[in-house]
């Protein structure tokens, strides 16, 4: 009866080893980098220029500003002591208020940019998206990490790296 019992052990062990085992060669990993993929994408060139064209139309706008602050306060500096009261109080508070304008300009350049940055990209990502499940799809992959998330620590080495199939998708 032992023996019996053993057998049927042993083929029950074997049943389930096989089982497991077909079900852990079914399951695929690849990997992309969306940060590859998005600067490989040639709309990515071309929103950066945007950009960057963006920032130094700012950036020029807060020069003058910022020279005519610094007129303003050399003037002052220069006849502080010949003012009276009143004017240098006048005074004052216009370099207040530019100082408050400069840093209000700042933040509002800053905002636009971001706006401008996220509007330009995120129908790019989207794509980028479209194209990793679609490839996850066509190939069977079970998943697909993204490189680009520091939520990811470990890649196996024998993943499959699916970017060149997402950027034959992208193109």
């Amino acid at each position: 009866m032992n023996r019996t019992k053993l057998i049927s052990l042993s083929v029950l062990f074997l049943t389930i080893s096989a089982t497991l085992s077909a079900q852990n060669s079914q399951v695929t990993v690849a990997y992309v980098n969306t940060t590859d993929l998005l600067n490989a994408f040639p709309a990515k060139e071309a929103a950066t220029q945007k950009l960057i064209v963006l920032s130094e139309n700012y950036k020029k706008e807060l020069e003058l500003m910022q020279n005519e602050y610094n007129k303003k306060y050399s003037d002052y500096i220069t006849y502080q002591s010949s003012l009276a009261e009143n004017i240098k109080l006048r005074r004052m508070q216009e370099l207040t208020e530019l100082e408050n304008k400069m840093q209000q300009f700042m933040q509002l350049a800053q905002k636009d940019i971001e706006q401008q940055e996220k509007a330009m990209l995120e129908p790019l990502k989207k794509q980028i998206s479209d194209a990793i499940r679609q490839v996850g799809i066509e190939q069977n992959y079970t998943v697909i990490y993204d490189l680009a998330n520091p939520g990811i620590a470990f890649v196996n080495p024998a993943a499959v790296d699916a970017n060149p199939l997402v950027k034959a998708k992208l193109r």
